[in-house]
């Protein structure tokens, strides 16, 4: 094939953060860019790459399709089919087009409908948002119909972004992210919404104060800060991300009851036996987090540590439950992982692998009432998330995320400036992982 950067061009369809973030890195490493979004977007986009001689912007996706090299569709995992079918037939014969939905099903499914014959398919998947850095994070290459001299050409196009490349079918890949994203994230939406029930800023109570809780807050205030349709896709369009958000929410229904109950002794066997299923005996210690206490710089409250209540971590306990009856092991796809997993398996880990801190979080759970209100709280938003995403639901989906974020909108700024600190000391502590 012999394309270069002198005579080929990228393509990009769809320019939400994600794309930006592609067109501004792959144009810096000298790559030209023809780049589109919706029509009423154009000026707009033309004014923001006007400075950027390497960075074409187009009315549509039309005459992007027809003289780029390689495609990229950027768009949200909800429309791809509907955006493909409007621009695949104007492919250009012999290019390579891509994908960068969280969910590869309807990506790819819309590509075998949509393009010609002559087209190649390599998609991809950067496992992580636009304002982490690229270096050593995952990203996926799915080589679905393609020769091998066309994969090696669309590698070379991303190896300007220094990441890990990790070479999936569209199928494993789907699977993969539901493990790794699918929970995750339901868990800090459902955190979110309890907070929002509550009528809480957690920063501003001394019991949301400690290293743990940061992280709790700011990846919520993170995930709020970010557009719904991220995270609706993942969970609605993939299977098996529907099938862990309801075992989620079941493991959260069934470990409150218990905990309302006084049952103690039920409650520590199922929760040791889940941990025990999970972080195996002889299983190194990932040492993927910084221990607890050094996470105290990242908070967003001015209280005092110390006058912090013990917390039964509910959202922790469940996330183990509902991987141990799922019998998903999380260190198996840490080759595909996303910061944000790795976080919350480490803060999980940090908590099941101290026999002393996991005890008190169970006693707390029995003997103390102070966080009940906002246990009801998150189990009502677990069982909400998850029906609304059994249904199917985006509008639904988009109203609930929408709502909530709005709430804390106030603090996204210096919650990000925060959280973008903290991941960026946590990446660098796990840029050695495997």
């Amino acid at each position: 094939m012999g394309r270069t950067k002198q005579d080929a061009s990228i393509g990009i369809i769809g320019m939400g953060d994600m794309g930006k973030m592609y067109a501004q890195r792959l144009s810096d490493a000298g790559w030209r860019i023809n780049a589109c979004d919706k029509p009423e977007n154009y000026e707009t986009l033309q004014k923001e790459f006007s400075s950027q001689p390497l960075v074409t912007i187009f009315p549509n996706g039309h005459l992007v399709s027809r003289i780029s090299d390689f495609i990229l569709y950027s768009v949200e995992a909800g429309v791809i089919d509907r955006v493909v079918a409007q621009y695949g037939p104007s492919t250009k014969v012999g290019a390579i087009v891509g994908g960068q939905t969280s969910c590869k099903a309807p990506e790819l499914s819309a590509f075998e409908r949509h393009l010609p014959a002559d087209v190649e398919i390599v998609s991809c998947h950067s496992l992580h948002g636009p304002k982490v850095n690229p270096k050593g994070q995952p990203l996926v290459l799915i080589q679905h119909r393609a020769s091998d001299e066309s994969l090696r050409f669309v590698e070379h196009i991303l190896s300007s972004f220094g990441s890990k490349l990790v070479y999936l079918t569209g199928e494993m890949h789907d699977r993969i992210t539901a493990d790794t994203q699918a929970v995750t994230h339901a868990a800090f939406l459902s955190m979110g919404t309890a907070w929002q029930a509550n009528n809480q800023f957690p920063w501003e109570m001394s019991r949301w104060v400690g290293g743990i809780e940061n992280v709790k807050i700011n990846i919520t205030l993170r995930i709020y800060s970010n557009k719904w349709h991220v995270y609706a896709g993942l969970a609605i369009l993939n299977p098996a991300a529907k099938q862990q958000i309801r075992q989620y929410a079941e493991s959260v229904t069934d470990l409150y009851k218990l905990m309302i109950g006084g049952h103690r002794d039920e409650l520590k066997r199922r929760v040791k036996a889940a941990g025990a299923s999970v972080f195996k005996d002889g299983t190194p210690g990932q040492d993927l987090l910084l221990k607890d206490e050094h996470l105290d710089q990242f908070s967003l409250s001015t209280r005092s540590r110390e006058a912090s209540p013990p917390n039964n971590h509910l959202s922790l306990l469940a996330i183990v439950d509902c991987w141990s009856k799922l019998g998903i092991v999380p260190y198996d796809h840490m080759i595909c992982s996303t910061p944000l997993f790795r976080l919350w398996l480490g803060v999980t880990e940090y908590l099941f692998r101290n026999p002393e801190l996991l005890d008190s979080a169970l006693d707390t759970a029995i003997d103390d009432n102070t966080f009940r209100s906002d246990d009801l709280e998150f189990t009502f938003a677990a069982r909400a998330w998850s029906d609304c995403v059994s249904f199917g639901d985006f509008e639904s989906y988009r109203d609930r995320f929408e709502r909530i974020a709005s709430y804390f909108s106030p603090r996204f700024p210096e919650a990000a400036k925060l959280g973008n600190e903290m991941m960026k000391t946590l990446l660098e502590k796990t840029s050695g992982q495997p």
